[in-house]
């Protein structure tokens, strides 16, 4: 037997979740006990003036939806274990109805996960991760006051920074992660030391800075990277060294992307850069000069699809490139390959995904010389990722998914934590009736759903 909820005036019954038939049991599935039974009373109980909105994010319905593809539920059935209307999950999935916390609630425990699974994926992510992200904070709140401690030659130092940096480019967060709160330390006694090397530690520093900036911007402490970038612009002014000034400018654009729809700004401080270089009559200062109209070019395509900045900064690229080896140079990749990539991306930014997709197979405009295997494990990786959105985008589920398992195969922990991958594999699972095991298995995997 049903439980009755009022219903207000002037409105139909049957038409609904919300504050009209919150916690109402489907007819079309029976309470499976009397705890469900009396969640439900309880819920009905609730009066219309206590429900709090979770969140408007349509992204969760969309990763309740893909959680009950993956556990071969249809609609009707979820609705009724859950003890919702039909019509109120299909909202919900759809997007177009807010999720309150009773009915987060209700839905999660139908699919058998915590509520913050379908709300909050940091919590689901590498907690040996997180568990050392206070001690990255407590480093860096101490940069100018380390604890005494012994500090070992400078050779040792720039050792265990490209380590670091080497860990950063193939995309080894966990390693990475745990290595750095110590190494941060050391280097900020070295650089108060006076000497004829102070200004070299101040550089191994700024490198070591954005190796634990990776590490803040990937698992989603914005507040985090935002310090560490501004404390990599510092040592690299203290080393005075203008590639890696234009380097920390470069990474500096993860402020834009992290926290502001404005990138305006983001793209300023990349061109202001480029005017503060001096001429690149380097290897080194061609590369930064080259991953700085790569970048902006990118920031250009994404803000205004102004194509003639884009045109610009591109060509520009072009040129540092084909006097440029492919090659890490100061902790970025840059050559050939790396502006292969970042074309694909560029077309991806505008919109163009036919076009994208032509520049990954080789069509016209591709570079013939580059060699994706060249490149590191994070930006190959990346590169994927791109070509998998544009794939998406012309409907190509089965490359969709073969793209993102090359992303994953070439550097796993990247893939994990990156935003698109989720939404992409959160949409090829509500695009199946019945999806294949393997993509349900990389979705869980992935922690997506």
């Amino acid at each position: 037997m049903g439980i009755s909820v009022g219903r207000r005036p002037g409105r139909r019954r049957g038409r609904g979740l919300g504050r009209r038939q919150l916690g109402r049991p489907s007819r079309l599935a029976p309470l499976r006990s009397g705890a469900r039974r009396r969640r439900a009373v309880y819920l009905c109980s609730l009066g219309p003036t206590t429900e709090r909105v979770v969140t408007r994010d349509r992204r969760i319905g969309h990763r309740i939806a893909a959680k009950r593809v993956a556990r071969r539920l249809t609609q009707r059935q979820l609705a009724g274990n859950a003890h919702i209307s039909l019509s109120a999950l299909r909202k919900v999935e759809q997007g177009s109805r807010p999720v309150t916390d009773r009915v987060l609630e209700s839905i999660a425990d139908a699919l058998g996960v915590e509520p913050e699974a379908l709300t909050d994926r940091r919590v689901q992510t590498d907690s040996r991760v997180h568990a050392v992200i206070p001690d990255i904070r407590v480093a860096i709140d101490a940069y100018d006051v380390p604890d005494d401690g012994p500090v070992r030659p400078l050779a040792r130092l720039r050792e265990l920074t490209e380590n670091a940096t080497k860990r950063r480019l193939t995309s080894q967060y966990t390693r990475l992660a745990e290595e750095l709160p110590p190494l941060l330390g050391e280097l900020s006694r070295a650089v108060l030391e006076e000497g004829t090397e102070q200004r070299s530690a101040a550089g191994l520093l700024a490198v070591a800075y954005r190796s634990a900036d990776a590490v803040a911007y990937k698992y989603g402490y914005y507040d985090l990277s935002a310090r560490l970038i501004e404390l990599m612009r510092r040592s690299a002014q203290a080393a005075e060294d203008p590639t890696l000034i234009a380097t920390a400018a470069y990474v500096r654009t993860e402020v834009f992307f992290a926290g502001s729809r404005n990138l305006a700004p983001g793209l300023r401080a990349l061109e202001n850069a480029l005017d503060e270089m001096p001429d690149p009559t380097s290897p080194e200062l061609r590369a930064a000069a080259g991953a700085l109209h790569m970048r902006a070019a990118v920031v250009a395509a994404r803000l205004t699809e102004d194509f003639a900045s884009v045109s610009d900064h591109l060509q520009a690229a072009r040129r540092l490139a084909r006097e440029t080896p492919e090659g890490i140079y100061n902790g970025t990749a840059f050559g050939p390959a790396s502006l292969h990539v970042h074309e694909v991306s560029v077309a991806v930014e505008l919109g163009d995904a036919a076009r994208a997709v032509e520049l990954a197979s080789g069509g016209e405009g591709a570079h013939g010389n580059a060699r994706l295997d060249s490149l590191p494990a994070e930006r190959r990786s990346h590169y994927f990722i791109d070509l998998a959105r544009a794939q998406l985008w012309l409907g190509l589920r089965d490359e969709v998914f073969g793209s993102l398992q090359m992303a994953r195969q070439i550097a796993p922990q990247h893939v994990r934590e990156h935003p698109f991958v989720h939404d992409a594999l959160v949409t090829l699972l509500r695009l199946h009736v019945s999806p294949p095991y393997a993509l349900v298995a990389f979705a869980e995997w992935a922690r997506a759903i």
